[in-house]
C-alpha cells in the first residue's frame, strides 16, 4: 500500500497531530485526526442521518475531528484523489 502524504495540521506541535493522505492504488483519502468527545459520538452515534438507514456507529469506523484551518489541505487531498480515480 502505497500513501501520497498530502499535509499535517499547521499547528503541530511535533507530536501526533491531524495528517492527510491520499491512497495511490484507491485513491481513498485517508484521515488522521482527534478522537471525537465522547458526547460528540453519542450525537453522531444516536442520530438516524439518513431515513433507513441503521443507526450507531460500528464498531470497525470511528469518528475523528479535523481541524477547520485544514480545509485546504482537504481540498488539495481531494483534488488528487480525484485525479487518481480518473486515471483507474
Amino acid at each position: 500500500m502505497d500513501l501520497q502524504f498530502i499535509g499535517i495540521d499547521p499547528n503541530t506541535g511535533g507530536e501526533g497531530s491531524p495528517t492527510v493522505w491520499v491512497e495511490e492504488e484507491t485513491a481513498d483519502l485517508v484521515l488522521q485526526g482527534v478522537r471525537a468527545e465522547e458526547a460528540l459520538e453519542a450525537l453522531i452515534g444516536g442520530t438516524q442521518w439518513v431515513t433507513g438507514h441503521s443507526v450507531g456507529i460500528p464498531a470497525h469506523e470511528t469518528v475523528i475531528r479535523v481541524p477547520a484551518r485544514m480545509v485546504p489541505i482537504l481540498r488539495e487531498a481531494c483534488d488528487v484523489a480525484e485525479r487518481r480515480a480518473e486515471l483507474r
